[in-house]
């Protein structure tokens, strides 16, 4: 796995090699983050944004919004073995000074997170096979973690039937193989 682009473009990640989690192929995240810098519809600068990346995994998805020039990211996993190469990999990159990891469930961590950081792009990774991530969901659009100018991102399978339009707004939706890109706002 590596970094598609920005400053750490061609660096290699480490990954999980495990039958529970699935990381974001590269050609996806090139995608978004194409999508990000470039759609009309999106006013959102990855620039100097702060992310937060839930159901982090191993970072992709965070460590290529770093390289291309993000201000934070805040990481939320609870998987072990994630975690342990997630922080391998903001450690041999040496971006851990724009990063930050929190080891909680998802739920967790929204319901006590103090709101001190606010963010433009909230992205959701979580299984294809769970629904939870829509009660998180819910509790971050009542919540003030978000900017006015604010870009929800969500990464499931392209054949998942999600009732997503009475939480969030989506702006549009992308496949790419099996996976489907829900961007959206509330």
């Amino acid at each position: 796995m590596r970094i598609v682009s920005g400053f750490l473009r061609g660096k290699k990640i480490e990954f999980l090699k495990s039958t529970t989690t699935r990381p974001l192929r590269d050609f996806v995240k090139e995608n978004i983050l194409n999508i990000i810098n470039h759609s009309n519809l999106i006013n959102i600068k990855l620039e100097n944004a702060n992310v937060l990346d839930l159901y982090s995994g191993i970072g992709s998805f965070g460590i290529e919004c770093i390289s291309q020039g993000v201000k934070k990211v805040t990481f939320v996993e609870n998987n072990s073995e994630a975690l342990i190469k997630l922080k391998k990999n903001l450690t041999s990159l040496k971006i851990e000074d724009r990063s930050e990891v929190i080891n909680k469930k998802i739920i967790s961590y929204l319901k006590i997170s103090n709101n001190k950081d606010k963010f433009e792009i909230i992205f959701l990774d979580p299984p294809f096979a769970e629904n939870a991530f829509i009660e998180e969901l819910k509790v971050i659009k009542n919540s003030t973690l978000y900017k006015k100018h604010h870009l929800i991102i969500i990464h499931r399978e392209k054949k998942t039937e999600d009732d997503l339009e009475k939480v969030l707004n989506i702006v549009f939706t992308r496949n790419y193989g099996r996976s489907k890109i829900i961007f959206g706002t509330f």
